[in-house]
């Protein structure tokens, strides 16, 4: 399966003003988006190092609304970009939605193609898992309700790190540490590559079937919500539909929430306050975090 790079344009639904700005300015849809997304109802603390690499960065948001003495859920979460790119500046708006809701959230970046091959950017997850179990307290968060979340290549990022304990293993910790997993059009089933530069992310091709989530697909691990967009063009659905169905069959947690009118970046633009419309996504979303 060929999965290009994260689209940099944005839905049809984005607001006039908005295309109008990225007309007159030359500025970038996320840049002008992220500028219509309010700055209050989070505290947010910018370039912690998780690791020695430039790429080893996060950024804490903390929600406005808490109770000191009862932090609420942190979610974290990463970004997709085809394993080649992306930053996490790029991603207050996901942050924005998650905070409102009353929820912390943790955005790092992480080491992408040509720097890095699979499987050192699931290293660099677990890294950051690690991270926050050490010092998420520090900050007045929550280490004991961590959610993992990912979009496209961060999705796949979250699952491995769900489904393959042999990652966390390597920091001293295993799947347990999170109470769920929320997947946004993610790629979990993608055998065989076209793509001659994912064949170069991936390795050789005896050796593919390990960054597949599905062939990890269990009982016992923790619950995961996979939501699909079924006008998905990147990451074809069957992904999401191919991974529900391997975890029901082994006994495992999962909720399938598909978007008919979907395609793949609004699977993670919808999160948005200016696309946010009624808001399905992030109702979904809540609702998986307050349950579990």
């Amino acid at each position: 399966m060929d999965i290009p790079k994260f689209s940099r344009k944005w839905p049809v639904q984005a607001a006039v003003s908005a295309a109008m700005v990225w007309l007159s300015s030359g500025c970038s849809p996320v840049t002008v988006l992220n500028a219509m997304v309010p700055d209050n109802g989070y505290q947010r603390i910018t370039d912690i190092t998780y690791g020695t690499a430039e790429r080893q960065k996060l950024d804490v948001y903390l929600a406005s609304t808490r109770d000191q003495s009862n932090p609420p859920s942190t979610i974290i979460f990463f970004y997709g970009g085809s394993w080649e790119s992306g930053n996490k500046n790029d991603y207050k708006f996901v942050a924005e939605a998650f905070t409102a809701e009353g929820f912390d959230v943790v955005i790092p970046d992480y080491r992408v193609f040509p720097q890095v091959t699979f499987p050192t950017f699931i290293e660099d997850g677990a890294r950051v898992v690690a991270w926050a179990k050490q010092h998420l307290a520090a900050y007045g968060a929550s280490d004991d309700r961590l959610f993992v979340a990912g979009h496209s290549a961060g999705a796949h990022i979250a699952a491995l790190l769900t489904l393959d304990a042999s990652y966390l293993k390597q920091v001293d910790l295993s799947p347990t540490v999170f109470n769920g997993m929320i997947g946004l059009a993610g790629p979990y089933d993608f055998l065989p590559l076209k793509s001659e530069t994912l064949k170069t992310i991936f390795g050789p091709e005896d050796q593919r079937w390990r960054s597949q989530p599905i062939h990890y697909a269990d009982a016992g691990k923790p619950p995961m919500l996979l939501l699909v967009g079924e006008d998905d063009l990147t990451v074809l659905p069957k992904n999401s539909h191919n991974l529900a169905a391997k975890i029901r069959q082994k006994g495992g947690n999962v909720q399938l929430e598909s978007f008919d009118d979907y395609g793949h970046v609004a699977m993670v633009a919808k999160l948005a306050k200016p696309l946010r419309g009624e808001g399905q996504l992030l109702i979904v979303i809540k609702d998986f975090v307050s349950r579990h």
